[in-house]
């Protein structure tokens, strides 16, 4: 699909209103896919406002949830469906990129009707399947406190919540890039869509276990009751800094796992063609970034403190980027800082296992 000039500016107008940081990020993107990824970042978001917006009742987000899901059924878009969302959703929104995004959903809409029939179905199979995990959160989590504090109960459980969210989004992203960039055409769009969805699980794991006392606080516990049960905890022992010890041997296995995926997110991002420059640094860079934040999130003597916000610092950020920018996203230079990561990230579990 070539967007045409006033439909690409009227989309990047949306997105640098609603996310400066994703804007930055996709413009790092080969040009003809970066509409197509930055639209679909944009109905993503949306829904997950849909179902964050505390302030109307778990079943009224439920409905209005899949209202907006509906959109992507294939039909007609109801633009009545639309104004209800808009109507019941814009009056409770206190962070105005979420109002600008809700107010600008019917923008969104018409551009998505401009696309090819075969890019609406990528975006359409996406929106079928990432609301599910969010339907997930609403059902699975019945309050928005400790005092409903629900944990998952299997590693099964988790692994499902994290294909919702975030693994299903390495597969669209495959079947997108496949279809608009000739460099890709000999992928084996099944296979490497399964290492996509992989990759995906790793950043989701990533964000897990660096919030786990907020999401704690809020009643959502995505560590696993199974986990738990075999260090002889329950979820409410982690709203408590002191239980840090003995919830250690689960916080590395998660971290571990995590891990495992990340890599399998490298082993991803290294198929891709050398050419492919664009696409290798917007893979490179969140693979990188996720594992400099759980080597921190693996010795932070804080992690159960809501307060405390694991993150990696602006100037380690700006080295991955200027050093795979300056490298050409080198695949050799790009793998031995990651091996050399991926080692300190073990080292650090196995010097805390020690202690």
């Amino acid at each position: 699909m070539n967007t045409d000039p006033a439909t690409h500016e009227l989309l990047h107008g949306i997105l640098k209103q609603v996310s400066r940081s994703f804007y930055l990020t996709l413009n790092v993107l080969p040009a003809n896919v970066r509409d197509q990824m930055g639209l679909s970042y944009l109905f993503a978001r949306a829904a997950d406002t849909i179902a964050d917006t505390d302030l109307i009742s778990r079943a009224q987000r439920l409905e209005y949830l899949n209202q907006f899901r509906s959109q992507f059924k294939g039909g007609d878009i109801e633009w009545d469906a639309i104004r209800r969302i808009q109507a019941a959703l814009l009056p409770h929104q206190q962070n105005s990129a979420e109002y600008v995004l809700l107010q600008r959903l019917g923008d969104c809409l018409k551009l998505y009707e401009q696309y090819s029939s075969d890019d609406r179905e990528r975006i359409q199979w996406l929106m079928e399947v990432l609301p599910k995990g969010m339907e997930m959160d609403l059902v699975r989590f019945p309050g928005e406190s400790v005092a409903d504090l629900t944990a998952l109960a299997t590693l099964d459980e988790l692994d499902h919540y994290t294909y919702y969210v975030a693994g299903c989004v390495g597969e669209f992203w495959t079947r997108m890039v496949c279809a608009h960039r000739p460099a890709m055409a000999q992928w084996d769009i099944a296979e490497m869509s399964a290492i996509g969805v992989s990759f995906g699980k790793g950043l989701q794991l990533t964000n897990i276990v660096k919030d786990i006392a907020r999401d704690i606080h809020h009643g959502r516990c995505y560590v696993p009751q199974s986990l738990l049960q075999e260090a002889g905890l329950q979820p409410a022992d982690l709203l408590h800094a002191g239980s840090l010890i003995r919830f250690r041997p689960v916080l590395h296995r998660l971290i571990a796992l995590a891990m495992e995926h990340l890599n399998q997110g490298w082993i991803y991002t290294m198929a891709i063609p050398s050419s492919e420059i664009r696409q290798r640094l917007a893979c490179i860079w969140p693979i990188l970034l996720a594992g400099e934040t759980l080597r921190r999130v693996a010795v932070d003597p804080g992690l159960l403190d809501p307060a405390v916000n694991v993150k990696v610092p602006r100037s380690i950020v700006y080295r991955v980027m200027l050093l795979t920018l300056l490298t050409g996203a080198s695949g050799t230079v790009a793998t031995a800082s990651w091996n050399r990561l991926r080692g300190s990230v073990r080292n650090s579990l196995e010097l805390e296992a020690a202690v």
